[in-house]
């Protein structure tokens, strides 16, 4: 199979079947515009053809470093099947459609804590977003949760997929996809 995106997709299947934790789990590497870089854990919410997407308030770190710099890295690791998935690429704001599909996918809870709290801005204790948090629902009542304007999804495009194997005597195999061309380019790297 020469498409990385579509192992990709198995790799994740297969670790959700074995019983990991959180198979659609991936680190994302983003760097300012100087190049300090900053990581974190986010969800997969979405793979296709045209890449991996992930969700995120729009007003945090992550997504102002993507708007000055939009090469990004991440990482998925599922220790059960001794594999790892490493993709570099570029990112950006998907479809506000896609975005508002997926908000609507999010369980209840997701939805409204996205209204209650806008992530990563400084606060004085936790007690007046619960408050907030309780409020929201009650004026809610039971209609369904808006997507945030200040809440998006942002596509990871990739130009490098590795996908390691671990092996019993150390030799793993580490594939390399290299987009080019429309397709990709595939090697073998040594361990």
């Amino acid at each position: 199979m020469d498409d990385p995106i579509e192992i990709l997709g198995r790799w994740i299947e297969d670790a959700r079947r074995a019983g990991a934790q959180a198979p659609a789990a991936m680190s994302l590497a983003t760097a300012t515009i100087e190049g300090q870089p900053s990581l974190r854990m986010v969800s997969l919410k979405r793979l296709d053809g045209e890449g991996l997407v992930f969700t995120s308030g729009l007003l945090t770190r992550k997504v102002k470093e993507l708007i000055a710099n939009p090469y990004v890295a991440a990482t998925f690791y599922w220790p059960e099947l001794g594999r790892q998935a490493r993709i570099e690429g570029l990112a950006g704001p998907v479809t506000r459609e896609l975005t508002v599909e997926l908000f609507a996918e999010r369980p209840r809870s997701h939805q409204l804590q996205a209204h209650a709290s806008k992530q990563g801005e400084e606060i004085d204790d936790l007690d007046a977003l619960r408050d907030r948090l309780e409020t929201i629902d009650a004026e809610l009542g039971e209609a369904p949760v808006p997507c945030p304007d200040d809440w998006g999804a942002i596509r990871i495009v990739p130009n490098r997929v590795e996908l390691w194997e671990e092996a019993p005597d150390r030799l793993h195999e580490r594939l390399l996809f290299e987009a080019g061309d429309g397709g990709w380019r595939r090697s073998l790297l040594a361990p």
